[in-house]
Formats: C-alpha cells, structure tokens, sequence
C-alpha cells in the first residue's frame, strides 16, 4: 500500500483521514502545521501528500 503525508491541523479531519487510510491499509504520518513540511516532504518522499491549503502558519500553496 502507499506511504501518505497528511498535511492538517483540522483534528476532526485528521482522525477520520487517520481511520480511512488506516481501515484500507495504507501507512500515513500527520504533520498539523505546514512548517517543515517542504523538508519532510524531501527527507521521507512519501508516496502522497494530503494537503490542506488553509493552514495557520504557512499556506498550503505555499508548499506546492
């Protein structure tokens, strides 16, 4: 199965995102803010990235 970064700081989102990937068998990590996640993204070369544009410190467009 695939390797997945999820990018979010909403907890209600994150939890049922954590249940689904986890339900269909996938590894995933979750990161809540988007600082650092440029150099996660690069260090671990996830299969995925789950992004949420509207976070509170860098947007999500900013990573992209």
């Amino acid at each position: 199965m695939a390797d997945i970064l999820v990018i979010e700081d909403e907890d209600n989102i994150a939890v049922a995102l954590d249940f689904l990937l986890t339900r269909d068998g996938h590894s995933h990590d979750r990161m809540a803010t988007g600082k650092g996640a440029v150099e996660r993204i690069r260090d671990t070369r996830p299969d995925l990235v789950l992004l949420d544009v509207m976070l509170p410190d860098v947007s999500g467009y900013q990573i992209v």
